[in-house]
């Protein structure tokens, strides 16, 4: 059953665990970069998903990279920095509607147009900024260093706050 609802699979209070079994599964990194101010590093999304919304810099690990190699070179496009990929931080899985051509691959199901169950594995390092100069880059409509009380006013990926918050990189309350 590569696809669909998955018959009998309940928690102990009868809530369903699993809706569906990801049809395809891409691996993606992500950076979180704070300034000598504290202010976080994100991008504005300049195409799906989440186009229009603010997130970390990040994106799909090509094969035969590493985490690290496609975080520096996600950053390097997205941002113009160059960086040191640090420790892992955290994890997060994303459903994409519209499937692989949606999250940015060139082939697979939804590029014919049919419906997929997409996921994208998303692990998130911390970074340190080694050179080069700020700028929106590839899919990044803007980029700049965010301060924590800005966040609110910002549209943000769906999610993101609560995460950072969780592994220790904003304090609850602070944003």
């Amino acid at each position: 059953m590569a696809s669909g609802t998955a018959p009998g699979l309940l928690s102990r209070c009868g809530a369903p665990i699993l809706k569906r079994v990801p049809d395809s599964v891409i691996p993606c990194v992500g950076a979180v970069i704070k300034d000598d101010q504290g202010r976080l590093l994100l991008i504005k999304r300049g195409h799906e998903p989440g186009a229009g919304l603010w997130s970390l810099p990040g994106g799909r690990i090509e094969p035969g990279e590493t985490d690290a190699e496609a975080l520096v070179r996600e950053m390097r496009e997205e941002t113009g920095l160059t960086v040191q990929a640090g420790a892992l931080l955290g994890s997060v899985r994303r459903s994409v509607p519209g499937g692989p051509a949606t999250a940015g691959g060139q082939d697979g199901p939804a590029a014919s147009g049919s419906q997929d169950n997409t996921v994208l594995d998303i692990r998130d390092y911390a970074a340190t900024v080694t050179g080069g100069t700020l700028r929106a880059g590839d899919d990044a409509a803007d980029a700049r260093w965010v301060a924590a009380g800005e966040l609110a006013s910002l549209p943000m990926t769906e999610g993101l706050v609560e995460a950072l918050t969780s592994w220790g990189v904003l304090r609850r309350g602070r944003h």
